[in-house]
Order: C-alpha cells, then structure tokens, then sequence
C-alpha cells in the first residue's frame, strides 16, 4: 500500500442520500470526493462546517445553495462556505462531480 498513491480498494466508499454515492480520499487536513449522482437522485438540503468546492465532471444538476440556485453542467465550478444548506437535483442524464472538503469529513473515510 502507497502513502502517496491509493488504491481503489482503499477509498472510502459510502451511499450517503438514495441514489447518491462517493468515493473518497484523504490527507491530513483535506478530502477529495467522487460523487456518482444517478438520474433524478437528490442530495437534500443540510449544511455541515466543513468548506466544500467542487466542479462537475459530467451530467448536470440544479445546485441550491443559501440563497440562489443555478443548474451546473461539465465544467462549471461550485463553492459552498461551512455552515450553509445547500441542496442539488441531479438531471434525466444524472451527475459526477469532484468534491474537495477541509476540514476532513471524518464519516465518510
């Protein structure tokens, strides 16, 4: 087993809403998430301390966070400050999404 290089074997792996699952990594005092959105599957609205920012990888989505929502194709970039709810909607064509978080998301190592 690398320190530097981990296996998928070694990834977290969680469902964490229905239909909604994420792989993840983590150093110290950062965490990086694959998220698998299938069609129509909905993240619902929490919030958690943690900063998060991410970026679409593939598919599209409505993101609501506070106060505005916009819906988010490959490519586009997101950031969602601790402490504020969000939520996202997944399209017909479902979502992937790379998620970062500090500090680490203990639950989902």
């Amino acid at each position: 087993m690398s320190p530097f290089f981990p296996s998928g074997a070694e990834l977290g792996r969680h469902t964490i809403f229905p239909g909604v699952d994420i792989q993840t990594t983590a150093c110290e005092r950062m965490m990086l998430s694959v998220v698998e959105m299938k069609p129509g599957s909905v993240v619902e609205s929490h919030s958690h301390p943690h900063e998060q920012v991410g970026m679409v990888l593939g598919g599209k989505a409505l993101f609501i966070v506070g106060d505005e929502q916009k819906t988010l194709v490959t490519g586009d970039l997101y950031r969602i400050p601790g402490g504020v709810v969000h939520r996202v909607i997944a399209s017909e064509e479902g979502l992937r999404a790379l998620d970062i978080f500090t500090p680490v998301r203990d639950e989902y190592l």
